[in-house]
């Protein structure tokens, strides 16, 4: 179900409108949580943000969610989710937050179309990419500097680019991209991988992967696009200059928890503080997924969490002891 028209006149007209629970984030946190909360009729309101199904959406095949023996892609499987849990009830709009204002209750969500009010909320924001930070980056962002494989590979066909990272995510990725690539580099920091062994040895049989270990990127040069690579060995110091066509970048995620900061307590790496429960230190406010998970991040355990927060919320909310 989606926000009908009225509901738009009235975010139009400036008023407030009030639910009983809304959920931020539409990855399988998100989506979890909407089946849960849905199927306990509390008709919770899903704000998506401008990304369907969170970073699982850009991952080619998911191998390893139970109930699909043969993989399933991300986007697919986020499709899935969004039905079920329309199925039950669960609305959604597609809008960016702008702003949670969590100092009284209920809370108040901002997004671009108008306010909500709310007794209870669920934070399944996920995380974005993490950058290098290295000159040239930013710059060529979209001409040469790439964090989807899934959603670039196409303008790579038959060229030599480059990979960087040692996770799961960055040995799916270079698998995936050898399909459309003459040739694959993956550049790693460390000489071991963080990447699980069968990812690692897909990678290694791979004829068209090859490996710089040890090393860094330092800066990304070009003119029109991406023409070079100045990478360091970390053991030697030593530099050299690299030609590639393109570099994809796959170093780990950063919570979305910039609207939190000063209202929710933090872990030190900077996700979200929660107990078993999935409950913040604000009575009424759970978070799941990625953006409360410093440890797992995998499609599965983001969607358990996910139910755990619904299923929690559900309990508050029939107890009145969501912070009223």
């Amino acid at each position: 179900m989606t926000i009908s028209w009225l509901e738009r006149y009235t975010k139009q007209m400036g008023l407030i409108e009030h639910r009983q629970l809304i959920i931020l984030g539409a990855g399988p946190a998100g989506l979890s949580a909407a089946i849960y909360a849905a199927r306990a009729e509390l008709k919770p309101l899903v704000i998506t943000g401008m990304v369907l199904y969170g970073q699982a959406s850009l991952t080619y095949a998911i191998e390893n969610y139970p109930g699909f023996p043969n993989g399933i892609g991300g986007m697919q499987l986020g499709q899935l989710f969004e039905e079920q849990a329309k199925a039950f009830g669960a609305e959604f709009l597609f809008d960016e937050v702008q702003a949670v204002d969590l100092s009284k209750h209920p809370y108040t969500v901002s997004v671009s179309g108008g306010d909500y009010t709310t007794d209870a909320l669920i934070i399944a924001m996920g995380a974005n990419n993490k950058r290098l930070n290295v000159p040239g980056e930013e710059e060529f962002i979209g001409r040469g500097v790439s964090y989807c494989g899934t959603c670039d590979c196409r303008f790579y066909r038959d060229k030599d680019i480059h990979v960087v990272g040692g996770g799961d995510s960055a040995l799916e990725e270079a698998i995936f991209l050898t399909r459309f690539a003459h040739s694959v580099t993956i550049i790693h920091r460390r000489d071991t991988f963080r990447a699980g062994p069968i990812l690692e040895n897909r990678a290694r049989t791979n004829p068209k992967i090859s490996f710089l270990l040890d090393s860094v990127v330092k800066e990304i040069r070009g003119h029109e696009g991406v023409d070079e690579l100045l990478v360091e060995n970390v053991k030697t110091g030593e530099k050299n200059i690299i030609p590639t066509d393109g570099i994809f970048i796959f170093i780990g995620h950063s919570p979305n928890t910039k609207f939190f900061e000063g209202q929710l307590e933090m872990e030190p790496g900077g996700t979200l503080k929660i107990n078993e429960l999935m409950e913040t230190n604000k009575k009424g406010v759970f978070a799941a997924g990625e953006i409360a998970d410093p440890h797992f991040r995998q499609v599965v355990t983001s969607a358990g969490m996910g139910a755990a927060a619904a299923i929690s919320a559900t309990r508050c909310l029939e107890t009145m002891s969501c912070g009223f």
